[in-house]
């Protein structure tokens, strides 16, 4: 079964990989992505790779919210009454996962790689939510295309690279061991872009793009299918540099967003890290 049609992956191609869209998906209610079959995969995986926390939570947090207490499986099953929000991580952990991961990413590898190179360290995330929960501001570092399978939500994503949303220092902080959680303000919100999510749409996600997500009034399932390119990674790196530099108390100039190779901060923080792996 073919998921992204010619046209879904040319448009693909035209936006990635810095421009939000919208995406057509063929997926449907896929048996692996039914609510029972996902208890069985959050039983499965190690305790590492699950996350599941209250969903009732505001925009902006501080630190992690609190667990509700109930078991993965019965927060999954009973999702509707749970009042809970939960991620599914590295589902390429069991074998039909990591095959449904590779067979939706061959369909637009093509594309992928023409813009950013080789695709490395894919990845797959599932994220179940209860009646209009919440997830609040934040990041991700993987090029990102979320499939909405279930349910309804609206993602509101800002612009990628711009200090105003995410500022320097937490990429920076982020990129050496740190946390993703964004400040938030109402004011933000203005520069927000909306994009509704029903099933058999799909959205894609720059690097490191800030946003947070609603959902709508009933359960809601969504597959974030994730890749990273050699680009991404190097932008990280030098995000890693600026944070030695800023320690010595210079202002670095944020890494280039893509074409920029920003090779020499990323080279920079290669050798610094290996030089202290090596001491």
């Amino acid at each position: 079964m073919t998921v992204f049609t010619l046209a879904e992956r040319e448009r693909f191609a035209a936006h990635y990989p810095e421009v939000p869209h919208k995406l057509a998906h063929a997926l449907g209610r896929h048996p692996l992505l039914e609510l029972d079959a996902l208890a069985r995969l959050a039983e499965a995986l190690p305790a590492e790779s699950i996350e599941y926390n209250q969903a009732d939570l505001p925009i902006g947090i501080d630190g992690k919210p609190d667990p509700t207490g109930i078991p993965i499986g019965e927060t999954i099953r009973q999702i509707e009454q749970t009042g809970s929000w939960a991620a599914l991580k590295n589902i390429e952990q069991l074998p039909a996962y990591a095959a449904l991961l590779a067979d939706l990413l061959a369909e637009i590898q093509p594309q992928i790689e023409a813009k950013t190179g080789r695709m490395l360290k894919t990845q797959g995330f599932i994220f179940i939510t209860s009646p209009n929960g919440v997830t609040p501001y934040h990041f991700d570092p993987e090029h990102n295309i979320l499939l909405q399978i279930r349910g309804a939500k609206v993602m509101t994503q800002f612009l990628a690279g711009d200090a105003t949303y995410a500022p320097d220092e937490v990429h920076e902080a982020y990129h050496t061991g740190g946390g993703r959680e964004l400040k938030w303000r109402d004011e933000l919100l203005v520069g927000g872009t909306e994009f509704p999510l029903k099933p058999g749409e799909a959205l894609f996600v720059p690097v490191m793009a800030p946003h947070f997500v609603r959902n709508g009034p009933e359960p809601s399932v969504s597959l974030s299918i994730t890749w990273r390119s050699e680009w991404s990674f190097a932008e990280a790196d030098a995000r890693a540099f600026n944070s030695l530099l800023r320690r010595i108390g210079l202002r670095p100039r944020q890494p280039g967003r893509w074409p920029h190779r920003n090779a020499a901060k990323s080279l920079g923080w290669r050798v610094m890290r290996r030089l202290s792996l090596r001491s």
